[in-house]
């Protein structure tokens, strides 16, 4: 008698939990995760065109340097990668890149990305919001680690 008020107590609360789960999330969250997705392909192509669709045209990032606070606006960041616009990375093979995590409140989000190359490994940290209708990263975050050669 123990075990089947304890599965049906367990059965209730997994059902409670699911009930209360806000609705539209999986649809928020698939809508966060493609505005990402662009991010990643601006990485692995190279194009300007895909880190537009993913920032807020007035993002900025930042990042520490040598133990100094650093800031960067996303255009230039895009300007950047206009200029080294030349296609896949040759070793574009070894390159791994993940959405890792999404958290979503209601018209904000955080996400981190998880950029792992041959030679450095780089932990992204997103803060998007859902303007007129659309997800865009507004701050980005991140840390490099250098590998061993």
């Amino acid at each position: 008698m123990r075990t089947f008020v304890t599965v049906v107590l367990a059965a209730g609360l997994a059902a409670g939990v699911t009930a209360f789960r806000p609705a539209g999330v999986d649809g928020e969250e698939a809508a966060v995760r493609a505005t990402l997705q662009h991010y990643i392909e601006g990485h692995r192509t190279g194009s300007a065109e895909e880190f537009r669709q993913a920032f807020h045209p007035r993002a900025n990032l930042y990042f520490a340097r040598e133990g100094q606070f650093m800031e960067r606006t996303s255009a230039d960041y895009i300007a950047g990668a206009a200029a080294r616009a030349g296609g896949v990375a040759p070793d574009e093979a070894a390159r791994q890149r993940r959405i890792e995590m999404v958290d979503i409140a209601g018209s904000a989000a955080v996400a981190r990305i998880v950029l792992d190359y041959p030679e450095v490994r780089f932990t992204d940290y997103m803060s998007l919001l859902k303007v007129e209708g659309r997800w865009q990263i507004v701050a980005k975050t991140f840390h490099a680690e250098r590998k061993a050669p």
